[in-house]
């Protein structure tokens, strides 16, 4: 396989050539991580692929709306923001997720400590609150493995820890296509208890028409030391959008007769979706000696309803196949989820070197009372009728796990071992259509190995292995294939195997990590048709995925920094295999994975108070569906230019932002939904936008 960077990025040449000779904040060459170890060790010294964005990156001229603003700086990663609230964004790691619909699904999703991600796969990245947020730490390859079922990779926030004094502030932001965002916030330390309250109001009218949408996110945060070995964390969080509409994809004539555009049953069924999340957490942490007790725990509810585009003709009960009824074009569900996670931390002393032994076990469940409607009441479409669904569908993770980190001398080794199952059960109340009751279960003994070795005190170089698997989502077994009544509990779990060989270096205020990895997968989940709105899935024997990543910090003056990302990944399918489209052939491209990938950036912070960026992102082609005969996405190039100002005052602190997006203005498709049955797989990206913002602090 050849590597390359396309010739269209000319412009980003100065850029890539400044981070090996010249270039904010201090760069942190070796930032500390929990991910991957699930104790802090820098990042330098382990033996697989993780990397760690920190405060200033999250926040420093970003909107701290959506995970995209601050993910695309990390290699192995696609992140594509589809202009559509109801939908969340599409993340997928090295290749891992990319066939998403909706959501996040491959990767694993954590905030704090409590999944992101239901047991079955599914996660919402929405969830997560980028103002509250000190870092975000993000795990590739085989080393992902150990987080269990559906971890082709890991993203973890750890929101901040209140301390200091009391201090309170206010934000507003305004921008393109009526975006508003305004945000509360107070924090700090008072009687030795730290606190964290965030409260914010994001309104836009959406750049493709029908595409408006409201959140509201609230966050508390309160941290303390019940006594010396111990310490606690309480953490509520919510996330509330009420009718966000759903645009759905464009057609390629749609989209370029006009970006903006919209289908339209999108507005003849005003397609819509109504968001209401609630969770509460407790992080406990206690100290027996050298050995360290975890113990995490959480709960929540989530209610969503969902207005489809379903037409009348196929949703009717009347119709030739009554299958295609089963559902409607409504979809309303009320969720319970919890769970607990136990972990000890025990350094083993009598051995050579250092080595600890982490063992633990995980317990997630969510409990979803979901129901069915036609999206018509005699003439009125758009609009709760009929009910067509009516069920009780249950998952539930157990995973035991241990893990061995030892270094010793110049020899660092990370081994582990999980064994998971993922259970999903289907009590079918509603009967008419016949009974689709049923159990699941899946289970699976994932292994993980590293190895890393340090030639100098600069150069260290690792080998890593794993196995691991993906199960079906709960949406992904919803349906059978055809015209089949029922779940498709015949679906498989896809099973890969990893390896990946990495070089980290720090050389002259420089940063450089480079890997490359091969993942063969075993029964891939594709799906198999896409019939009345409804997605039915199979396997697809195997897929070969090849890669390559380099990401490089820099900062060789005090006022300079640039960050690189790059990535070559060649993710084809390797056998033969049938679909509703027709034979997909052994070396197609898996869709919505795009070969090359590169994002690169240049801080520029001449003073304490003023810093400024620009930011550079290239794209290649991206296939849609499996046969690969539809239009591809086309590659694409675009550059972002940020901005911010602080100023201090006794107690104080004021801050303006400005922000300007596709500065060429530039028309791109920026996501795809990937074999749409409708043939609507292109989301259109905005032109240039604007964005300002101010907001100030006060320190008691």
């Amino acid at each position: 396989m050849k590597f390359f960077v396309p010739a269209r990025l000319a412009l980003f040449v100065p850029s890539l050539c400044l981070t090996s000779i010249c270039f904010a904040e201090p760069l942190e060459l070796d930032p500390s991580v929990i991910t991957g170890s699930r104790s802090a060790s820098p990042s330098f010294d382990l033996p697989y692929s993780v990397d760690s964005i920190n405060q200033a990156q999250i926040s420093d001229g970003q909107l701290g709306i959506n995970a995209s603003e601050v993910l695309s700086r990390v290699s192995g990663l696609v992140v594509q923001n589809r202009q559509n609230y109801a939908q969340d964004l599409q993340i997928s790691s090295r290749g891992f997720g990319a066939r998403s619909a909706f959501g996040v699904r491959g990767i694993k999703l954590i905030a704090d400590g409590i999944p992101a991600s239901t047991p079955d796969g599914q996660g919402q990245a929405a969830t997560f609150n980028l103002d509250t947020a000190e870092r975000i730490e993000v795990l590739r390859g085989p080393a992902a493995t150990l987080y269990g079922s559906n971890a082709g990779g890991v993203i973890q926030m750890f929101s901040r820890d209140g301390e200091g004094p009391p201090r309170i502030g206010a934000e507003t932001l305004i921008g393109s296509d009526g975006m508003s965002k305004n945000h509360l916030t107070a924090e700090g330390s008072a009687d030795d208890v730290g606190f964290v309250l965030d409260a914010s109001r994001m309104d836009t009218d959406g750049y493709r028409d029908h595409s408006a949408a409201r959140r509201d996110q609230t966050f508390a945060k309160l941290n303390f030391k019940p006594d010396e070995d111990s310490k606690l964390a309480l953490i509520y969080s919510s996330l509330e959008q009420n009718g966000t509409q759903d645009p759905l994809g464009q057609s390629w004539e749609a989209y370029k007769a006009a970006p903006r555009s919209v289908a339209t049953n999108a507005i003849t069924y005003n397609t819509r979706k109504s968001i209401d999340h609630q969770q509460l957490g407790l992080n406990y942490e206690r100290y027996f000696g050298d050995a360290t007790l975890q113990v995490n725990a959480y709960t929540g509810t989530r209610s969503v309803i969902q207005y489809l585009a379903i037409p009348k003709y196929i949703g009717n009960t009347q119709t030739l196949n009554p299958a295609n009824a089963r559902g409607g074009g409504v979809v309303q569900f009320d969720r319970k989820f919890y769970g607990t996670n136990v972990h000890w931390i025990q350094p083993i002393t009598s051995a050579p070197g250092e080595l600890i032994i982490i063992s633990g076990v995980d317990f997630d469940q969510s409990r979803d009372n979901r129901h069915g409607y036609q999206n018509y009441n005699g003439p009125q479409l758009g609009v709760k009728g009929e009910m067509r669904r009516d069920e009780v569908d249950t998952a539930r993770s157990l995973d035991p796990f241990v893990q061995a980190n030892w270094a010793i001398e110049d020899w660092t080794l990370q081994a582990g071992l999980r064994y998971s199952t993922m259970e999903m059960d289907v009590d079918d109340h509603f009967l008419s259509n016949g009974d689709a009751s049923g159990t699941k279960r899946y289970e699976k003994a994932t292994p993980s190995m590293s190895v890393m070795y340090a030639f100098t005190p600069e150069l260290h170089g690792y080998v890593s292995a794993g196995k691991g698997f993906e199960t079906p989502t709960q949406a992904e077994l919803a349906y059978a294939p055809g015209n089949q009544e029922g779940f498709n509990f015949g679906l498989k779990p896809s099973e890969s195997t990893q390896y990946e060989m990495g070089l980290k270096a720090q050389v002259y205020n420089t940063r450089i990590n480079a890997a490359v990895f091969q993942i063969t997968t075993e029964d891939e989940l594709v799906v198999a048709g896409s019939v009345g709105g409804r997605t039915s899935y199979q396997n697809a024997g195997r897929t070969l995925r090849r890669g390559f990543e380099l990401g490089i910090e820099s900062q060789l003056s005090e006022h300079w920094t640039t960050t690189l990302a790059y990535t070559r990944l060649q993710a084809t399918y390797d056998s033969d295999f049938s679909s509703s489209k027709g034979t997909v052939d052994k070396g197609n491209y898996l869709p919505g994975v795009p070969q090359t990938t590169l994002f690169a950036e240049v801080n520029w912070k001449p003073a304490d108070w003023v810093s400024t960026a620009v930011e550079g992102m290239y794209r290649s082609k991206v296939y849609v569906e499996d046969t690969n005969s539809k239009k591809a996405a086309p590659a694409y190039s675009v550059f972002n230019w940020r901005a911010r100002f602080e100023q201090n005052v006794e107690h104080w602190t004021f801050h303006q932002t400005l922000r300007l997006d596709n500065l060429l203005d530039r028309q791109y498709v920026g996501s795809v939904i990937v074999a749409d049955g409708n043939d609507r797989f292109y989301e259109a990206a905005p032109g240039r936008s604007w964005y300002a913002g101010a907001g100030a602090q006060y320190s008691f």
